[in-house]
């Protein structure tokens, strides 16, 4: 995939540069700033923009801000946000703009290369890859209205929104994989997200949507 990446730090910038073309990916621009990031994203029209939060010129949510600014301007474009902080103050704008193709990862907690990758595919082909902490504090802003979701429900499109598969929730939740195919349904059902769409798009709406309820 073609992609673009944006941290002002010049170290970090080079060592996904070399980590993205090691895997097989195009790195088409590689910039410091948020305006430059909002600007190569427009220009390039990438598979997916890597973008830190706090970047000149503000050293604030300068990242996010481009990001969601992007999104406003190409809502197709796939974002991931990589970053030591979690800012919710921008988080949901960008979760509630274009239809999916949206990551949030923490730097700290990236342990696995092979993860890291495979949560880049991801929101390169229009899922949701979140930290737990990320989802968590998107929560924990204001009260959930998804009043209709049992606790289980809740629990399982959270583990949705951090990417994982239904093998890998049932795993979590110490269930079995019909047990979590039951609760999807019931989640996709409460949700009125019809059947004649295909599983993967309901999935990436379900999430959107109970993300953006956090916000």
């Amino acid at each position: 995939m073609r992609v673009v990446i944006a941290d002002d730090s010049l170290l970090l910038r080079e060592g996904l540069h070399l980590l993205l073309e090691e895997a097989g990916h195009e790195v088409v621009a590689s910039v410091g700033d948020g305006p430059a990031f909002a600007a190569a994203m427009l220009e390039q029209r990438p598979d997916l923009g890597i973008v830190d939060v706090r970047m000149p010129p503000s050293h604030t949510d300068e990242g996010l801000r481009a990001a969601v600014d992007v999104r406003r301007s190409w809502s197709e474009a796939r974002i991931m946000v990589l970053s030591q902080y979690v800012e919710v103050s921008y988080a949901d704008d960008l979760l509630a703009t274009g239809d999916g193709g949206v990551g949030y990862l923490l730097k700290d907690r990236v342990s696995d290369l092979d993860d890291f990758l495979g949560a880049v595919a991801a929101v390169a082909g229009g899922g949701t890859a979140l930290d737990p902490l990320v989802v968590r504090q998107l929560m924990g802003r204001n009260r959930d209205p998804l009043v209709d979701l049992t606790p289980r429900e809740r629990e399982v499109l959270s583990l949705m929104a951090e990417g994982r598969s239904n093998a890998a929730i049932a795993e979590a939740l110490s269930v079995s994989l019909a047990g979590v195919e039951k609760h999807t349904q019931r989640i996709f059902a409460k949700l009125g997200l019809l059947p004649d769409d295909d599983t993967a798009h309901r999935r990436v709406a379900a999430v959107l949507r109970f993300l953006r309820s956090a916000g």
